[in-house]
């Protein structure tokens, strides 16, 4: 039998950006915080790998800031880190060639301007019909549309709500927003997150499977296993800091929660969200063979497109030069991808490659090392970021709820100011349950 380790005020299921935020937050003000972590490291979907000879960092999760959120920049500067500017020019390839993308963007944008927002929520490709059937849209800006939709927020064009697209690409995280990158990668904010964890306040136990959550009013206990070994944590409250698509798994099956009593308050908000799948492929090659093609035309490209590819886009380091790319197929592209091996999966990324630069490129001779992840077959995942479904107005808001002052609920999912599906959103989902927690007295019970 398992010893109880008990005496917390409040547990942490999840060290990802969320989960060390909260506890950040409450060590921070005197709480003892026990961080429980299924993976061997920290971070959750932030992943990033530092290779022998890459002079960057290679990301196989989130890799950019999109706009300028004070959360994550105040975390970079605590991490003595710096954020570079992504450049946005863009190729795209239409009828075996390459042209730019960027005025494509452009009338994409107009086009869906000159639409009247539908009166009742609807998916997004109903949405482009619209368009269609008015002629707004070009038939090429429509197929740009929906490869944004899938790609840029990991989407099914069918499934996700237009409310949702169209607020998002007017606000300061759209697809045009200024981009930034880490320097040093985003594993420098999370170890400048994991530096402020003082150990008599936090114990982080990492390698903690955790299996069951059984609750009441003021009392927490969470049971699961270590190294194949079980183990049971007690506390007062808990915030779960879990990715939406591991919440949304049936406790019945490898990788899922009970809770016990179950989450009824929370199941219409998690029927109305989506965990968008990614793949992302890292390519290494001996030459950044791209920037010479053509005479140098596209030496200064950051994001090269082909709507009809498998993997149906990649992007370059710039404005650091070096011979990486990275692909990525998202949405439905992913899930036809999902739990491929990484020896079936490279091949088809350098197919999409060569379907934008031909097989002038000599890609597969230039590749020197291919780095892959997989977020949808990730057990501990389950898909990248979330989105809503059409009519799911008010999800997140809903999945934000405490539950009797005991359940608060954290993650990008449950960012309720505009970030979700980003570093940001999950971070400041982490200090708003952190908030709540200190504040319970002051917070209407929910459940």
């Amino acid at each position: 039998m398992a010893k109880t380790l008990s005496g917390f005020d409040t547990l942490v299921l999840g060290a990802g950006a969320a989960g060390l935020a909260a506890a950040s937050a409450l060590a921070s003000k005197g709480r003892s915080v026990c961080v429980l972590e299924a993976r061997g490291r920290l971070g959750g979907r932030i992943f990033t790998r530092h290779e022998p000879g890459v002079p960057v960092p290679l990301e196989l999760g989130a890799e950019f800031i999109h706009g300028q959120p004070a959360v994550t920049f105040a975390w970079l500067h605590q991490s003595n880190s710096a954020a570079i500017d992504v450049a946005h020019t863009r190729w795209t390839a239409a009828s075996g060639k390459l042209r730019p993308g960027d005025d494509l963007f452009e009338e994409m944008k107009e086009g869906l301007g000159r639409l009247k927002r539908p009166k009742r929520d609807i998916d997004f490709n109903a949405f482009l019909e619209t368009a269609a059937s008015r002629r707004t849209l070009s038939p090429r800006a429509r197929t740009f549309a929906r490869t944004l939709v899938e790609g840029f927020d990991a989407a099914d064009a069918d499934r996700v709500s237009t409310f949702e697209i169209l607020d998002e690409w007017s606000g300061d995280g759209a697809a045009d927003a200024p981009t930034f990158r880490p320097v040093r990668g985003y594993d420098a904010l999370i170890a400048a997150m994991a530096d402020t964890l003082a150990p008599d306040k936090v114990q982080l136990r990492l390698n903690s499977v955790v299996h069951e959550v059984s609750w009441k009013r003021g009392a927490v206990c969470v049971a699961g296993s270590r190294f194949d070994q079980p183990f049971s944590v007690e506390a007062m409250q808990a915030i779960i800091a879990l990715p939406l698509g591991v919440l949304q798994l049936p406790a019945e099956l490898p990788g899922g929660i009970r809770f016990t009593p179950i989450l009824k308050q929370k199941q219409d908000a998690l029927a109305r969200l989506a965990s968008g799948p990614v793949i992302k492929v890292l390519l290494r090659f001996r030459t950044a063979f791209w920037e010479a093609l053509d005479a140098g035309r596209y030496r200064n490209g950051t994001f090269f497109q082909n709507p009809g590819a498998a993997f149906p886009t990649f992007w370059s380091s710039l404005p650091l030069r070096t011979p990486v790319l990275a692909a990525w197929a998202a949405g439905p592209n992913a899930m036809r991808l999902a739990g491929l091996p990484t020896e079936k999966i490279v091949p088809i990324a350098l197919d999409s490659l060569e379907s934008i630069f031909g097989t002038r490129a000599n890609c597969r001779d230039e590749l020197q090392n291919a780095y892959l992840h997989d977020w949808q077959a990730d057990r501990f995942a389950c898909g990248a970021y979330s989105y809503v479904t059409a009519g799911g107005a008010g999800a997140r808001e809903a999945l934000a709820a405490p539950l009797r002052n005991t359940l608060f609920f954290t993650g990008e999912a449950a960012d309720t100011q505009g970030e979700a599906g980003t570093v940001a959103g999950a971070l400041q989902s982490g200090l708003r349950a952190a908030q709540q927690v200190l504040g319970t007295k002051r917070i209407a019970d929910s459940g």
